[in-house]
């Protein structure tokens, strides 16, 4: 009885073993098409977990936005996203804890996501022709927040943060023929900025429909934000070749004052891709003195205007997209390849960045060399609970969203 009682927890113990062996192999990532639904990365120690739907690949999202509602206990954080594999696009949240999907939206027409989340109202928001919906997470009810009269047209692409009003932009009729003309970027890109056609942002009050036009100038305008924690505070930037704009702006909705939130210094200096810091204190962004030389992440103070912090990197650490975890003094960078402005010879990786001085302290995450960046740019972000940085990526072969563990693994 001893012996077969051994054998069998032998038994047990390789099958567990072997189960816990498969479900972490070491591989080059990329290297396999399809990858394990988890491995550890082989050149950076550290875990990589593709994040899927009922169908498959799931859909990413911009690098300014906030796709998550943090656990109200134990439950586990959530990740709203669209199956990309549908032929009707749903909503969908993903407990990032037990890897568990919800469909959030329902019906037969298609749904589009908004890129945008109310985490106050706990509730996704997203289109259907011309109305846009909100459902809760919680309860799954759902209410119609507006439709747009006809006629009128407009990219509703942030929500303030306590959920009461809605902010996007529109241009005038001539820019949109120029992108139907020029469906490229290298194409539009000058022809739009030399256009200096009349743009306008606009609000939507959420409980009485009030749409109101805020701003206009004839400049090409984009990146509108919301601060994540003063509903009065909108972020918007001037598009167009970065070293020939005063990009970064913001705006009271009280007051109505505009502020320059950086003004550059030397000829070819460029600043972009900036984002709020989850407490809205402080405005990050992309900053180099000048283009393609010297790299740094800075920051402003959002009610002055004034430089609170710079970080250098190398040309290998510039990363297209940052981000920033509350309340620690950790960043995060998604890396670049060669033919990006750093031409960086060893950049394709996914990066979690530490201050020291003036200076990051980069530690490599996960190896993108067989990432294709022109495909799909990663797009980092930081799980709710700072563990986990979750990026896309094509090493597959197909667009994917994944996670990967900040703590090395054991």
């Amino acid at each position: 009885m001893n012996i077969y009682r051994s054998a069998i927890l032998s038994g047990c113990c390789f099958f567990l073993i072997n189960t816990l062996a498969q479900a972490q192999q070491t591989l080059e990532t990329g290297t396999q098409k399809p990858m394990p639904a988890e491995w550890i990365d082989k050149d950076t120690g550290h875990k990589v977990v593709r994040l899927s739907g009922k169908t498959g690949p799931i859909s990413n999202w911009y690098f300014h936005n906030n796709p998550f509602f943090t656990q109200k206990s134990d439950e586990g954080d959530k990740m709203v996203f669209s199956d990309t594999e549908s032929s009707i696009r749903q909503v969908f949240t993903l407990n990032l804890k037990d890897k568990t999907v919800e469909q959030i939206s329902s019906g037969p027409s298609q749904k589009r996501m908004l890129s945008m989340t109310s985490p106050t109202t706990r509730e996704v928001i997203y289109q259907t022709a011309d109305s846009i919906y909100a459902t809760s997470i919680d309860t799954k009810k759902t209410r119609l927040l507006y439709v747009f009269p006809e006629g009128k047209k407009g990219g509703i692409t942030t929500i303030n943060a306590d959920g009461t009003m809605f902010a996007g932009s529109y241009a005038s009729p001539e820019q949109a023929k120029i992108l139907q003309q020029y469906p490229q970027k290298s194409q539009y890109f000058q022809r739009i900025y030399n256009a200096h056609l009349l743009n306008s942002i606009f609000t939507i009050d959420i409980k009485t429909g009030k749409f109101k036009v805020i701003h206009e100038e004839n400049n090409w305008l984009g990146h509108i934000q919301f601060s994540p924690t003063d509903p009065n505070i909108l972020m918007f930037c001037h598009e167009g070749p970065w070293e020939k704009v005063d990009r970064i702006w913001r705006y009271n909705i009280k007051t109505e004052e505009t502020t320059l939130m950086h003004k550059r210094t030397m000829p070819m200096e460029i600043a972009g891709h900036e984002f709020f810091q989850p407490d809205g204190k402080v405005i990050w962004f992309d900053l180099q003195k000048p283009k393609g030389k010297t790299f740094f992440l800075a920051g402003s103070d959002v009610k002055t205007g004034k430089q609170v912090a710079l970080y250098q990197m190398t040309p290998d650490e510039w990363s297209i997209h940052f981000a920033i975890y509350p309340g620690k003094k950790i960043f995060a960078g998604d890396g670049g390849d060669s033919t990006q402005v750093a031409k960086a010879k060893n950049g394709m990786w996914i990066y979690a960045f530490y201050p020291e001085g003036d200076y990051f302290r980069s530690e490599r995450l996960v190896n993108m060399k067989a990432h294709n960046y022109r495909e799909l740019e990663p797009n980092v972000h930081f799980s709710p609970d700072g563990k986990w940085i979750i990026f896309g990526g094509t090493f597959e072969g197909t667009r994917q969203t994944y996670a990967v563990e900040i703590a090395k693994s054991k």
